[in-house]
C-alpha cells in the first residue's frame, strides 16, 4: 500500500463487530513512522453502538476519500488508495519532484 501521499487518516469503528475488521486491518497496514508523516484520528465506539464504521483519508493534493468499511473489504480499500497514490506519483514524476 502506497502511503507516501496520505496526509490524514480518520477512522471510527466498533472493535467488537465483524464489519469493523477492514478499518482495523487498514490501520495495522500503516507504516511504523505514520504518526510522523500523517495525522491519525481514531474513534473507538462502545460495544453496543449502532453507528457505522468508516475510514476517511486526505491526500497531499487535497482530495478527500470517505470509504464505507462496512461494505468494502481490505483489498478494495487498498486498491482505492493505491490507485490515487499512483496518480500522484505519476504527477510528481512528470513535474520532476
Amino acid at each position: 500500500m502506497i502511503t507516501k501521499h496520505i496526509t490524514e487518516v480518520t477512522s471510527r469503528f466498533n472493535p467488537f463487530t465483524k464489519p469493523s475488521k477492514t478499518c482495523r486491518v487498514f490501520l495495522a497496514h500503516l507504516p511504523a513512522n505514520a504518526r510522523n508523516t500523517m495525522k491519525i484520528n481514531t474513534t473507538v465506539l462502545e460495544r453496543n453502538s449502532q453507528e457505522p464504521s468508516f475510514l476517511k483519508l486526505k491526500f497531499k493534493d487535497g482530495k478527500e476519500m470517505q470509504l464505507d468499511t462496512e461494505k468494502l473489504k481490505i483489498n478494495d480499500v487498498v486498491e482505492e488508495v493505491d490507485r490515487h497514490s499512483r496518480v500522484l506519483n505519476r504527477q510528481a514524476d512528470l513535474t520532476g519532484n
